[in-house]
């Protein structure tokens, strides 16, 4: 798996360096969620800038973010998000539990 991460006080920002978000790399995605949703974080920033297709493992993915941010009070927002991609948040109804942004720079 190919990623960038950043960090910049309470914000980190995880820039997913792949084509695909799928069942090939969501496993050690999910384990580099865990890592980074610590109580320090405030905001965690997925930048799906180069993801130009998802599946179910990828969303499942997402979801662990979501959830360990959520224990502490912290917030996920998804960046970038490619057409196809931004079709089947909505189709799964998870673009109401995440935030979708056009850029980083909002965060």
């Amino acid at each position: 798996m190919n990623f960038e991460i950043a960090h910049n006080g309470a914000s980190t920002t995880l820039k997913l360096k792949q084509k695909k978000l799928d069942s090939t790399i969501a496993p050690e995605l999910k384990g580099e969620f865990l890592l980074l949703c610590k109580p320090k974080v405030q905001s965690l920033v997925i930048d799906l800038g180069e993801v130009d297709f998802c599946d179910s493992s990828g969303l499942s993915a997402l979801l662990i973010a979501e959830r360990k941010m959520k224990e502490h009070g912290g917030t996920v927002k998804l960046v970038h998000v490619h057409k196809k991609v931004s079709s089947l948040l909505k189709i799964s109804m998870l673009d109401r539990l995440f935030e979708i942004q056009e850029s980083a720079a909002k965060h």
